[in-house]
């Protein structure tokens, strides 16, 4: 399941009670979508948003799309590779990296599990095309989004993870967890990971 989902029509303030699922099981869910043969994180730790350090908070601590935080934050275009992905009737999850654009540099690593219903034909096409960040996808569609931010965690880099993103093994990172409602309806559920900083 994504991060508690809501009722199609429920006000979210009454769903307060959903809102204290441990981040660390989402973010295991997430992982299991796609195992590796050596693990991504060595450690997992969720920390409070407010204790988050710079430059970390400024890329995560947010309710915008990663795609535009991450080019502003290195002053360019971004590129994704898609290194897994499946689609099972709507559901379509992925394994990315954003790379600055024309160049092998990763800036962030990503799983992403999308609800595929919640969006248009065309949306949908251009997604599962992969050619395309997500987020600027539903931005140049002008898809009606909110982005919740669900939690922030710190990652010590396992052999998957410091492969991913040319990090040395052991060293530490900060990423995130938050769902994207498209068209008020809870759509995608997304880990993004910051290469280190």
């Amino acid at each position: 399941m994504p991060f508690p989902s809501r009722e199609p029509n429920a006000d979210p303030s009454s769903q307060t009670a959903c809102l204290t699922v441990n981040p660390l099981t989402e973010l295991e869910a997430l992982f299991d979508l796609f195992p590796e043969a050596q693990p991504l994180v060595s450690r997992a730790e969720h920390i409070p948003s407010s204790q988050t350090p710079e430059p970390y908070k400024k890329m995560l601590v947010h309710e915008h799309h990663m795609t535009v935080t991450m080019e502003s934050y290195h002053g360019t275009s971004v590129d994704v590779r898609v290194l897994d992905q499946k689609l099972v009737e709507d559901m379509y999850c992925r394994k990315i990296l954003l790379l600055k654009s024309g160049t092998d540099e990763v800036v962030q690593f990503g799983i992403v599990r999308f609800n595929l219903q919640y969006v248009t034909i065309e949306v949908r096409d251009q997604i599962l095309g992969g050619a395309i960040p997500l987020g600027r996808v539903l931005i140049n569609h002008n898809v009606l989004r909110h982005i919740d931010l669900g939690a922030v965690v710190k990652l010590t880099a396992g052999p998957g993870l410091a492969s991913h993103l040319q990090m040395n093994e052991g060293s530490t990172t900060y990423g995130r967890l938050a769902t994207i409602f498209c068209n008020h309806r809870p759509a995608v559920d997304l880990l993004e990971v910051s290469a280190p900083l």
